[in-house]
């Protein structure tokens, strides 16, 4: 399950795209009460986003958050291993964060880890082929 954190963190990064056609940087009260979050949490999230280089900030009357790069650059799949951790759902099968399973003596006969596997590739591939620029592309046709 997705974490609020990694939820949290794809909104606001999607909010500051939205709103960078001015090239103005977004305070961080302002995506707080958009996409409703609490804005204490809101403040830990965009600095490990802006440690991990997604973000940059300017500080003083007129500061904000701003994208330290274009949208279309920007990997969801890097995004979620920021917010979220690895990718896969069992240790076994991640490919930045392996370790084997106490409970399997070999991995390749557990039915597990097979279907595991083909999780792993298929969100991988998703998450791979979506930038910030296509989820804002996307929230823009249904609104």
């Amino acid at each position: 399950m997705l974490s609020k954190k990694t939820k949290y963190g794809i909104k606001a990064l999607s909010y500051i795209a939205r709103q960078q056609c001015d090239n103005q940087p977004v305070q961080i009260g302002a995506i707080a009460k958009s996409e409703n979050i609490s804005q204490k949490y809101l403040e830990s999230i965009m600095l490990t986003l802006k440690k991990a280089g997604f973000l940059s900030s300017r500080k003083g009357k007129g500061g904000g958050y701003y994208l330290r790069r274009e949208a279309q650059e920007i990997k969801m799949v890097e995004v979620m291993r920021t917010l979220e951790g690895p990718v896969a759902m069992l240790p076994c099968v991640s490919l930045n964060y392996y370790e084997r399973c106490a409970d399997c003596p070999e991995e390749e006969a557990c039915s597990v880890y097979s279907l595991m596997i083909q999780v792993r590739d298929n969100t991988l591939k998703v998450l791979n082929n979506n930038t910030l620029a296509d989820i804002i592309e996307k929230d823009t046709e249904l609104s």
